[in-house]
């Protein structure tokens, strides 16, 4: 077993292991893929300043996201088709997540359903949902959700429509995968991915067949999928699913100030700084140099959160610093959990949590709570000085 030190490690097996089409579904972006690329790349352009003869005894990354206790400002994010990346993926994330003190949110587009998660797990997990246009069904879904514990919504309000991602289309990409000359070759040469699928009951999208109207397998959910999206959303939709709900209401894809304060005013309990993970328009801004004008505009009124690009714990320092109060991963647990299943995850997040927890104390902090952009060098511009 090779020595896994970095979350790089991880996608080196992750893509040895997994099948090329759900590989390509998690590292891909929209058209030329600018913003995916530099979702990552502009963290780079932070730099942090070491400071020395400081107490580094007793630390803590302890804090709280929406009012919840968590062992590091870090949440996975809702990834769809998880259960295809590893059998019952979303289970073995969430029990991870659940171990390590951090939470988990289950995608509607999840292959593990609502109720698999809830019976596998102990403690509230949070679930995303998307805009669609049937109330009914978005109602039993928030129905399902409160029935199955979960503890706060996460509102996906980036994606009306949908952004064309190439590798995608190329690959022919569906659960179950299907099964074309090169896909077959392809699985075949993933053994132990197959063998652990052909043991699983859990191949489809558990939170839609059986529950949408129209939707009793899976060949009727490709039409079910393409009608379902509202491209029509606007403030007062969003206001009234929050009002369906009920609860903790998050709000995950703003990139713009108007659109922060809109958020604001709606009663969000956080808003999560993404674009998708640059799966949407390609050419936005990425999350991280989008971060602080928007803390700046509603930093006071609302817990800001980033989403994006982050590969390490200096990344989520990176975050913190610049005025986030917590941050979401994905592709980085992805990539743990087709490498190794829950053991991938839970590495996933030792590696994150360890990388935060020194370069913290390398910067002269000793509490997560303490830090704040006094601890960065911020190159002039970088949240754009544009015309």
């Amino acid at each position: 077993m090779p020595v896994v030190a970095e979350i790089a490690d991880l996608k080196r097996l992750y893509k040895r292991r997994v099948p090329k089409m759900f590989y390509d579904y998690a590292e891909s972006g929209s058209w030329t893929e600018q913003t995916f690329r530099e979702n990552t790349s502009d963290f780079a352009e932070l730099r942090l300043r070491q400071r020395i003869a400081v107490d580094m005894d007793n630390r803590t990354t302890r804090t709280k996201m929406v009012g919840e206790d968590v062992a590091m400002p870090v949440a996975l994010a809702p990834v769809g088709l998880t259960g295809m990346q590893s059998a019952d993926g979303e289970i073995k994330a969430a029990r991870a997540a659940e171990k390590f003190g951090v939470p988990f949110c289950l995608s509607t587009m999840s292959i593990c359903s609502i109720e698999d998660v809830a019976e596998h797990t102990e403690k509230p997990f949070w679930f995303q949902v998307y805009t669609l246009k049937d109330d009914d069904f978005m109602q039993r879904l928030f129905d399902r959700a409160r029935a199955a514990n979960c503890s706060a919504i996460v509102i996906t309000v980036d994606l009306q429509i949908l952004g064309q991602r190439h590798k995608d289309l190329k690959n022919g990409l569906s659960a179950p995968p299907k099964l074309t000359a090169a896909s077959v070759a392809n699985m075949m040469t993933k053994v132990h991915w197959g063998l652990e699928m052909l043991r699983t009951k859990r191949r489809f999208f558990g939170n839609i067949v059986g529950h949408a109207e129209g939707v009793s397998d899976p060949s009727s959910l490709s039409s079910w999928t393409a009608e379902a999206f509202d491209p029509s959303l606007d403030w007062d939709r969003i206001k009234k699913f929050k009002d369906m709900w009920g609860g903790k209401v998050i709000l995950k894809g703003v990139l713009d100030v108007e659109d922060a304060k809109k958020a604001a005013e709606v009663g969000a309990d956080a808003i999560i700084v993404s674009n998708h993970g640059g799966r949407q328009l390609d050419g936005a801004l990425s999350s991280i140099r989008m971060l602080e004008p928007i803390v700046e505009a509603v930093g006071d009124k609302v817990e800001i959160w980033l989403d994006g690009g982050i590969r390490s714990g200096q990344d989520v320092l990176k975050a913190v610093a610049l005025g986030a109060k917590g941050t979401m991963i994905g592709r980085s647990w992805v990539y743990g959990l087709g490498a190794m299943g829950e053991a991938g995850v839970t590495k996933a997040l030792e590696i994150i949590h360890k990388e935060l927890d020194l370069s913290m104390a390398f910067c002269g902090k000793r509490d997560i709570s303490q830090v704040d952009r006094d601890i960065l060098l911020v190159p002039k511009g970088f949240s754009g000085d544009w015309e």
